[in-house]
């Protein structure tokens, strides 16, 4: 049947067919050929037709364009242009237009026409409505504009009608022919009769577009509303400055629907700018510490302006901030400015030629600047430029205060400094004061159980010898008696002399006096000799002894009586504290740690544990596992430990629980280096 297009202005493109209505063209059929005859009736149907398309379609632009196919076939027109009147500040007029088929298709004119010279032309503009006004003329002359640039042929004949709502133009109603046309008066008549329901399309229309904007308005100033907010809570956060500024600006950018935000701060190297005029440029770096990118966000690709420089005299654009007097600089097109100085580079003014830019001000001075770029030209609305500006006002108190913070927070680290090394001088004397307290008290308790242990050594074998003497002395005694108690007068005193030489060595051995007189043995024979003398006091315990040697002859160079007493101690030990009816080993081995060669002995037996706190003092001299009464000077263990350490030689003991018993099993390792050299290195000979 026809075409409808919805026109745009500054947007050329082609008619293009759209739905037809084949039930409406069939039923108005009639009507079209009686029209002269029965004008009022197809009158009333017509206004039926166009109030069913207003109430069954929505308000846009396709409810014109339905209705202008309708008029267009009932008039047998070749064009019908149903314009709304638009306001100044709205630049889009939804117009519904329609095209008798056998125009579709063709190319342009190239001749312009001039409607002005239409609407003089009164053969060819005329108006179903009397008298006209000149504001009339004016409204149909630019629907004319704006529903006819498009037209494929040059118009002769237009009936045109402005439609009135609420005492107000709100449309006009146009029908074109391409050939020359009388309108007769009925046609008039009828266009006249359909202005009022077309005055509530354009009405219905101008009102749901109203709607919409409101919408659109809403939805931003809440889009606004949660930006201030959001910031409000960034600027009571304890993000860090530049983290902060990374968010404000991604929020501000994306909030304002820009295709790229930064936020440069600037270091003043002019330290007298404050006392300059006010025009004139300073001084300064400018550095970029935040910047969206809407490509950013779509592509996920770095930033490489981030933490990029330039010097404010550099940049015409930064420059303009200190020498024009208004704010905020806008700029639509930079390209097409006749500044003498150019953008910085990283404005990227060729792709990104729009620019907004508000500085960060605190006290008459510019903190630096927020920007925001797009590649295409744009009207700021009023709104967003003073929610810009509140961004901007948010921004630099906390700038102020991070720096403010930042110079209380480096006072106050200061003097945390210094109290901190106080308190630490304070601290570190009360605890050498305390170490020296603790040690004292343990020097005290080490003189007590010295004392004590030394007591009872010394005294039971002097009480023991006193009493022999005295049963001695008394007559009468038989001969068997007097050799018992010479016997123990005997053992006794060879306590005693054993206890004073233990003493004496371990003196000689703290203090360092001698070196040790080293000599070359076989190992293999010597713990044999020494174990054997040691089978009896193990089987009168009730213990048996297993001794694991190498199978070649092992040689160690060492001090023989120190060795010899080693061993022994390990063994008395051994005997002392092992449970009845168990096996003690005995294993000697050679191995090579860091090039140097090393024998190993280690004695094994089975008794009670030894926990880690005792480990700790076992070989202290006068100290005794916990809970052990068996007889002895405390003196062993601590002997062994200073001969071995004689010898350039380490002890050490280990305790492991067996499983399913109380009893544990405890490993004495003795480490002595195998030559008198220590660092002698191993051969590959050897």
């Amino acid at each position: 049947m026809g075409s409808l297009s919805k026109g745009v202005p500054g947007m050329k493109k082609p008619l293009s067919s759209l739905p037809q209505y084949p039930n409406d063209v069939e039923q108005l059929q009639p009507y079209q050929i009686k029209l002269m005859q029965h004008q009022e009736e197809p009158a009333h149907q017509l206004v039926q037709k166009i109030n069913q398309i207003i109430a069954n379609s929505s308000a846009t632009a396709l409810m014109l364009q339905e209705i202008a196919q309708l008029l267009g076939v009932i008039f047998q027109v070749d064009c019908c242009c149903l314009v709304p009147v638009t306001s100044e500040e709205s630049s889009e007029a939804a117009t519904g237009n329609w095209c008798a088929d056998e125009y579709l298709g063709l190319p342009h004119p190239n001749e312009i026409f001039s409607m002005e010279q239409l609407l003089m032309d009164s053969p060819v503009v005329q108006c179903a409505a009397e008298p006209l006004t000149i504001e009339d003329i004016s409204i149909i002359q630019n629907s004319l504009v704006i529903g006819c640039q498009y037209l494929p042929l040059p118009i002769k004949a237009v009936l045109a009608i402005p439609t009135r709502f609420g005492g107000n133009n709100n449309g006009v109603i146009s029908l074109i022919k391409f050939q020359p046309y009388d309108w007769s008066e009925s046609e008039k008549q009828l266009l006249k009769a359909l202005e009022s329901s077309c005055a509530i399309a354009f009405s219905r229309m101008a009102q749901a577009q109203l709607i919409a904007h409101q919408q659109q308005y809403l939805q931003k100033s809440d889009q606004h509303q949660s930006l201030i907010k959001q910031l409000t809570l960034l600027s009571r956060s304890n993000l860090e400055l530049n983290q902060m500024l990374q968010l404000v600006i991604a929020s501000t950018a994306e909030s304002l629907q820009a295709d790229r935000g930064l936020l440069i701060l600037l270091k003043y190297t002019d330290p007298l700018f404050r006392t300059r005029p006010k025009k004139q440029v300073p001084r300064a770096k400018a550095t970029v510490h935040a910047e969206w990118n809407r490509a950013t966000q779509i592509y996920g690709t770095s930033t490489d302006t981030l933490n990029e420089s330039f010097l404010l005299s550099e940049c015409g654009l930064c420059q303009r901030v200190f020498t024009d007097s208004g704010k905020p600089l806008i700029i639509d097109d930079y390209t097409e400015q006749n500044d003498t100085s150019p953008a910085a580079s990283l404005f990227a003014v060729k792709e990104l030629p729009t620019a907004l830019l508000m500085p960060l001000e605190s006290q008459a001075k510019v903190l630096g600047f927020l920007v925001l770029q797009q590649k295409v030209a744009r009207n700021w609305q009023p709104a967003e430029l003073n929610l810009v500006e509140m961004v901007c006002a948010q921004v630099s108190n906390a700038i102020i205060q991070s720096q403010t913070l930042r110079q209380v927070q480096t006072l106050v680290d200061e003097r945390t400094a210094k109290l901190q090394s106080s308190l630490e001088l304070q601290a570190k004397l009360h605890e050498r004061t305390r170490q020296y307290v603790e040690q004292l008290r343990k020097l005290n308790e080490l003189k007590d159980e010295f004392l004590s242990n030394m007591s009872d050594r010394l005294r039971y074998p002097l009480t023991n010898m006193l009493m022999s003497i005295r049963n001695l002395r008394l007559t009468g005694i038989a001969p068997e008696r007097q050799v018992r108690y010479l016997d123990i007068l005997e053992q006794e005193c060879t306590k005693e002399i054993n206890l004073i030489n233990d003493l004496l060595t371990l003196q000689k051995l703290e203090s360092h006096q001698e070196a040790p007189q080293l000599e070359t043995v076989d190992l293999n024979t010597r713990i044999k000799d020494i174990t054997e003398s040691f089978e009896r006091k193990l089987a009168e315990k009730g213990l048996r002894i297993s001794v694991e040697l190498p199978q070649e002859t092992l040689i160690l160079q060492t001090e023989l009586e120190s060795f010899d007493r080693i061993l022994q101690e390990l063994l008395t030990n051994v005997c002392k504290y092992s449970e009845h009816q168990t096996l003690v080993h005995l294993q000697a081995s050679h191995q090579v740690e860091q090039l140097v060669d090393q024998v190993i002995i280690k004695v094994t037996n089975i008794g009670r544990a030894i926990s880690e706190e005792e480990a700790t003092y076992i070989f202290d001299k006068f100290r005794r596992g916990k809970g052990r009464w068996t007889p002895g000077t405390g003196l062993g263990l601590a002997l062994v430990k200073s001969l071995v350490q004689h010898l350039n030689g380490a002890i050490a003991v280990e305790s492991v629980s067996i499983s399913d018993s109380q009893l544990s099993e405890i490993c004495f390792t003795l480490t002595l280096p195998q030559f008198s050299d220590e660092s002698k290195p191993y051969s590959e000979s050897d």
